[in-house]
């Protein structure tokens, strides 16, 4: 009653958790998933190196393409990255994050996996070139075996939900008449 307020308060203040630095934490990149997502990053990183030190191509369309293809690649596992390891994952929700992820995958992987194909058929066979495009296939590699890792992953969590709940068996309750018959 010192403030002149007849009321107490009701709630306690909100204890604001502890901040980590940069906002960074591993917690939703567990067993598999975070050197999945280093492999990625790096392989893609490799693939675009190789491709920037090329220095004469005879075909140039197959090189360019899988410039754009292993740069966008590289920059988009780095955003994903980002976002599981920032308080972005929180903000858009885990549902969010993993159906993004889920179809970002395979798409990166396919498209990867489609200029490395190009890459190979119109290369001028040079070392460089070579080096390109077996990271651009390790890459795509990496891209789709988290794909296949994920489905399997989920359809393992479906099985494991219907064995614990079954939808069509009564309970013991449900199996009792509902009058007693003498």
């Amino acid at each position: 009653m010192e403030n002149g307020s007849v009321y107490n308060e009701t709630t306690e203040p909100q204890v604001k958790s502890p901040r980590r630095p940069f906002g960074c934490t591993l917690r939703h990149l567990w067993g598999w998933r975070l050197p999945t997502k280093a492999l990625q990053a790096i392989l893609s990183l490799l693939a675009v190196i190789c491709e920037e030190v090329v220095e004469d191509c005879i075909k140039c369309s197959g090189l360019y393409f899988f410039e754009f293809t292993s740069c966008s690649a590289f920059l988009l596992s780095l955003l994903i990255l980002c976002v599981y390891c920032t308080d972005v994952y929180e903000t858009c929700g885990e549902d969010k994050v993993q159906r993004v992820n889920f179809w970002a995958m395979p798409t990166i992987g396919a498209f990867f996996l489609l200029a490395s194909i190009v890459l190979a058929a119109t290369s001028a066979e040079s070392a460089v070139e070579k080096a390109a495009c077996t990271f651009g296939f390790l890459a795509s590699a990496a891209f789709l075996s988290e794909t296949m890792i994920e489905y399997f992953h989920s359809r393992k969590q479906n099985v494991n939900r219907r064995s614990e709940n079954p939808g069509n068996t009564q309970c013991a309750t449900e199996d009792q008449p509902l009058n007693k018959q003498s």
